[in-house]
């Protein structure tokens, strides 16, 4: 049994129509407008103006370039914020079972050291020298103590 057709029109394809080439660009030129009136009203969070970049590199004392510009009690690295973790020892080079770049060779033997990082200060200025570091814990598979190193100071 056939369904008969009830339209009054016959089966003909639908062609698109073709819009207005005036009504595209108004639409763009209110779509980039509207765009940056609402960038003005509701900045994004993660936009960095040059003052921030000024404010962060007043924060951060001078890298040294060399390990003979280094001086004891100075505090190297990022020095407004604060950290949570301390810990004070020698740095060597090479991390703990291959995590970390550094090791920071504390009192007690092999069981207490820890294996360092920093994207702050370079650590290879500091390599045996008495430091005092400060920074934040990280998960670590190998290592006993993993740190990521904020800032720097040198004891001795």
């Amino acid at each position: 049994m056939d369904i008969p057709n009830l339209s009054q029109t016959q089966n003909q394809p639908i062609k698109p129509s073709k819009g207005s080439p005036v009504a595209l660009v108004i639409i763009v030129v209110l779509a980039i407008t509207a765009g940056f009136w609402i960038s003005r009203f509701l900045p994004s969070k993660t936009a960095v103006s040059m003052s921030d970049i000024e404010s962060n590199s007043s924060e951060t004392v001078a890298q040294a370039s060399v390990a003979k510009d280094l001086k004891i009690g100075v505090l190297y690295g990022n020095i407004n914020q604060t950290f949570k973790d301390t810990a004070t020892g020698t740095i060597k080079s090479g991390g703990v079972n291959g995590e970390g770049t550094h090791t920071l060779e504390r009192e007690g033997g092999v069981t207490q050291n820890a294996a360092l990082t920093s994207s702050v200060v370079d650590l290879d200025l500091f390599v045996g020298k008495k430091v005092e570091v400060k920074g934040e814990t990280n998960k670590s598979n190998k290592a006993g103590w993993l740190m990521d190193v904020g800032n720097i100071k040198i004891l001795e």
